[in-house]
């Protein structure tokens, strides 16, 4: 077998990005609210969504992955770490399991949508197939028990919920006024007691560094802060998108208590940029989730808890492939 094999910071440790934002971990599992229950008939099927099943091998595609995916990050074996009593292993068994579902919900809701792939995509997607299973070892194989026809299904429903999320996006408008996204630096004290903000006003008045009164009275966690419309109370908003850079507020009074605000830049172009790319991607979500979240209302599911009470994720330099989603985008994300 051909090795493929990504190292050091190359590595991913987010899904494509049409699916990040859609598809999370949950403490049981759920699709939907609709509740998935044992079913132990089966001894190779972990769960089934309608006609659709997710086999115990293809389950271990994504789980195999995602040990490798999350297990190291920038260079740190995640695996020997105290977590407080968390488990990762969990955490990869049940984003496992979340996934594949909401991937299996949303091939089905592309059938009802009548989406399919050109010939092009599939195309795409059995070279995609093909070179994943190569680079698959003998004993990533046998862990996984599946063939290449297995891979060439993944890919296809996850080939099918990214144009499902496409075609139920297209129409959102990609325009956001600056005004909108605009990001603006700046270094804030927070104080709670009127003492404290008497004392703050006088010495601003006396023309007391900001920073260095920061340093003493600032009960925030930060004192340097980066922030667009909506992240900060709407008088802290109003009072500092209106100041000028390097101009300092008056007092502002909230629920919390009292900020004061220095503007360092009142319009960061990079940060407003790359918001403007976060506002367009929760609208587009929004709107897929008001066609999704009623569909998976209908479904009805199943799920093999004793059979995947048995799995356990192998940790060994045996099972080291993570190249799943990253060989997708190489060969479909164009």
């Amino acid at each position: 077998m051909k090795a493929r094999r990504m190292e050091g910071a190359g590595r991913r440790l987010a899904l494509l990005p049409v699916l990040a934002g859609l598809l999370a971990a949950t403490a049981g599992c759920r699709v939907g609210d609709t509740e998935v229950v044992l079913n132990s008939d089966s001894k190779n099927e972990v769960f089934r969504i309608e006609d659709e099943r997710c086999t115990l091998g293809e389950a271990k595609v994504f789980l195999a992955n995602y040990q490798n995916i999350y297990g190291t990050a920038y260079g740190v074996d995640l695996w020997g770490h105290d977590f407080g009593g968390s488990s990762l292993e969990q955490y990869v068994k049940d984003l496992t399991v979340s996934q594949m579902a909401q991937m299996m919900s949303m091939d089905l809701l592309a059938k009802e949508q009548e989406i399919s792939l050109t010939e092009e995509e599939t195309a795409r997607i059995e070279a995609a197939a093909e070179a994943y299973y190569d680079s698959l070892s003998e004993a990533e194989l046998s862990y996984m028990g599946v063939d290449e026809a297995d891979i060439r299904e993944l890919y296809r429903q996850y080939g099918m919920a990214n144009k499902l999320y496409a075609s139920l996006t297209q129409g959102i408008s990609g325009e956001v006024s600056d005004d909108e996204a605009r990001v603006m630096e700046a270094q804030q004290i927070f104080v709670t007691s009127d003492e404290n903000v008497k004392a703050v006003e006088e010495a601003l008045a006396a023309e007391t560094d900001f920073l260095s009164l920061a340093g003493t009275y600032n009960e925030a966690a930060e004192t340097e802060i980066t922030f667009g419309r909506g992240e900060m109370p709407a008088a802290v908003e109003e009072a500092a998108f209106a100041l000028d850079p390097e101009e300092v507020s008056q007092a502002i009074e909230t629920e919390d208590g009292t900020y004061f605000i220095k503007c360092v830049n009142n319009y960061d172009q990079e940060l407003t940029d790359a918001n403007k790319q976060k506002i367009l991607e929760r609208r587009r979500k929004e709107a897929f989730d008001d066609v999704y979240d009623a569909f998976v209302e209908t479904l009805s599911s199943t799920f093999n808890e004793e059979l995947w009470a048995t799995v356990r994720v192998e940790v060994s330099e045996e099972i080291a492939t993570d190249s799943f989603f990253e060989v997708y985008e190489e060969y479909c994300g164009r």
